[in-house]
């Protein structure tokens, strides 16, 4: 007989049990699934935490070539927004951003439209859709290169079937470079947008098309006001996705046009390069990448906010 059971048996009261303490339940419980874990916080926490506070830190600091601990306060980031070149990168950014993010939702929104109509040889389409996407940044710009080339893509092609006048020379002209950007973003971009909406709208329940019809509305409004408001956290996602993205744009550029002519499509992820390895000034071009950091938390915060947020009463 246990000391508990003789307790009991000679009429005295059983102490209960103690709850677990903190340690125990920070150590001790679910003690498997911790050391499982164990890896991915220590790269969470050295890798991406550890390196984003040391490119903060260093920021602040007057490194050159290789990193110190010669500390200058606000020095860096005001070179920065007095730097003619880090400004017009800057704006730069937000014109192709701003258009290439509506551009990529809107086609591939409609394209998913288009794919949701049980139409024949869907996967084939899809597959040709999402093919762009798989190809680098570099690999995309160096074919729309070739085609916008004047000297050798549509624009000689086309002269030399007879058009003379036919001109398309948009990577060559500074005041329409941004727009041969956006082309070949939309065209790489696209096809991924379509994927994750198709998704969404094959969530949608098929009885809600069947009351919309029953009740005579348009296929059009049911998409507006019904449909796109049910994908409220695919579209959300696709934006946030999208949007962090475009802010680290460069391996397009660089193959396109170099950011060229002149500055007329230099971006902020290529004055960070430039300055790094070129230039030798690494506290400018942390304080360049902490900066574009800022940005991408900008686009981050709201979809925080929506997705974990408190939930507003039904």
């Amino acid at each position: 007989m246990t000391d508990i059971q003789h307790a009991g048996a000679l009429g005295r009261p059983v102490a209960a049990d103690k709850p677990p303490g903190l340690l125990h339940n920070l150590f001790v419980r679910n003690l498997s699934a911790k050391i499982a874990a164990t890896p991915m916080v220590v790269i969470v926490l050295v890798v991406f935490i550890g390196c984003t506070l040391w490119s903060v830190w260093f920021s602040f600091t007057d490194s050159r070539a290789l990193p110190n601990g010669a500390f200058i306060g606000w020095e860096q980031y005001e070179r920065l927004f007095a730097a003619r070149r880090w400004r017009i990168s800057a704006t730069n950014l937000l014109t192709y951003g701003i258009f290439s993010l509506v551009f990529t939702m809107v086609v591939g929104f409609l394209l998913a439209v288009l794919m949701d109509q049980k139409i024949r040889f869907e996967s084939g389409f899809r597959t040709i859709f999402l093919y762009p996407f798989a190809l680098s940044g570099i690999v995309t710009g160096l074919v729309w290169q070739w085609i916008m080339n004047p000297t050798l893509g549509l624009q000689s092609t086309m002269r030399g079937l007879g058009w003379t006048n036919f001109t398309f020379d948009w990577i060559t002209n500074t005041d329409m470079v941004l727009y041969a950007l956006m082309i070949a973003g939309t065209w790489h971009g696209t096809g991924f947008v379509m994927v994750l909406m198709l998704a969404g709208l094959r969530g949608v329940d098929e009885e809600i098309w069947k009351a919309a019809r029953v009740d005579g509305i348009p296929t059009w409004r049911t998409y507006l006001q019904i449909v796109l408001p049910m994908m409220r956290g695919v579209i959300v996602t696709t934006l946030v996705i999208v949007g962090s993205g475009l802010v680290r744009t460069y391996d397009l550029v660089v193959a396109l046009t170099n950011g060229g002519p002149g500055l007329s499509s230099e971006v902020p992820a290529k004055y960070v390069i430039n300055y790094m390895f070129n230039a030798g000034n690494l506290g400018q071009a942390l304080a360049a990448s902490t900066v574009m950091l800022a940005a991408v938390f900008v686009i981050l915060i709201p979809w925080i906010v929506i997705e974990f947020g408190p939930k507003k009463a039904r």
